[in-house]
């Protein structure tokens, strides 16, 4: 909110002056991420910053927005080298998310601009909505909704109708690749469910794993269900594409709340229509947001189940977001830098 200042006495007229003079300018690029309305903002706002918020920001409109700014924060708003090395006022760099591949983190070190991410903050929401998913495919609760919706139920001449064949989780066996705070959150839910679990090998060549870690042949090869929770990198993009799908049971399920690119698309596509595997569920895309014309888009599978990004999203998870980056922002004000992800 900005203030008239004409309606203020001469001396508070000239505190707010001097505050605005020396307060920084701090730029959210892409505020609509957030979906700021149901979340508590005020402590936020109440930091000593000149704030500008924009609800999208498209890439010819970068430049421009941060040209005087010194902290700038970001959800997915790409900041590439040329932008960072254009910009010598920018003193700080929030990811409003875990992920960093939006900034271009070797630039960012070499011209001295720290870089802090969020963590944390959605462990349960992913979670949640992991096992959501899982259920909703292996209790096929799309299909017994169309089901009633079609008046099958009130036609059918039993107080049931078992006409889609259902499974426990219960038994199952679920491999987990990417064993950070997530991966390790859906073990203990799993735990719960009374599932075996597998805890993949670490994708990076040569590190240190536990002997409790399952390689990866071994995993696509014995689990029911398949869950990713892995950063997209080097080491995994397009980790299962045509020949890791050939590996997995018919039975089995995928399921992908990590980043779109972990798994090649086409070959799930045709893995899902020919019934290689059983059935997926995916929260992303290699490209955000999908043309409507997208593989996985243009043709209805009755095994694929798609939700937009959204798996992180639970209001919890966006508050624990903002709060924790104020707690970010202030410490960067008395003069420490948390979360740093940048040299």
């Amino acid at each position: 909110m900005r203030v008239n200042t004409n309606l203020l006495p001469d001396s508070l007229n000239n505190q707010l002056n001097n505050q605005k003079l020396f307060a920084m300018k701090a730029v959210i690029l892409d505020y609509k991420t957030l979906s700021p309305d149901d979340l508590e903002l005020k402590s936020l706002w109440d930091l000593p910053f000149d704030w500008i918020r924009y609800d999208t920001t498209s890439a010819g409109q970068t430049a421009d927005r941060i040209s005087d700014a010194e902290v700038v924060l970001t959800n997915k708003v790409v900041l590439d080298r040329q932008l960072l090395a254009d910009n010598p006022q920018l003193q700080y760099i929030v990811i409003l998310a875990t992920g960093t591949n939006n900034v271009d983190m070797e630039a960012a070190s070499e011209l001295g601009i720290p870089i802090s991410n969020i963590v944390g903050y959605s462990t349960e929401s992913v979670a949640q909505h992991t096992f959501a998913t899982l259920l909703s495919l292996k209790r096929k609760l799309t299909e017994y909704r169309a089901s009633v919706n079609t008046g099958e139920w009130s036609a059918s001449p039993f107080f049931c109708l078992p006409i889609h064949s259902i499974q426990d989780l219960s038994g199952q066996t679920l491999g987990i690749i990417g064993y950070g705070a997530i991966g390790k959150r859906v073990h203990e839910i799993a735990d719960a469910f009374g599932m075996n679990v597998l805890i993949s090998e670490s994708l990076v060549p040569d590190s240190s794993s536990s002997e409790d870690r399952t390689d990866l042949e071994t995993l696509y090869r014995e689990s029911d269900v398949i869950t990713l929770h892995c950063p997209l990198s080097e080491y995994s993009k397009n980790l299962i594409g045509v020949e890791e799908l050939s590996k997995m049971k018919t039975t089995a399920v995928l399921l992908n709340m990590a980043r779109g690119g972990i798994v090649n698309e086409e070959a799930l596509f045709e893995a899902l229509k020919s019934n290689e595997i059983a059935g997926s569920a995916t929260d992303v895309m290699t490209t955000e947001p999908p043309s409507e014309d997208h593989i996985l888009l243009k043709e209805l599978l009755p095994n694929l189940l798609i939700t937009p990004h959204v798996a992180w999203a639970s209001r919890q998870a966006r508050q624990n977001l903002v709060n924790q980056l104020g707690e970010l922002l202030q410490s960067f004000l008395n003069g420490e830098i948390k979360n740093q992800v940048s040299d």
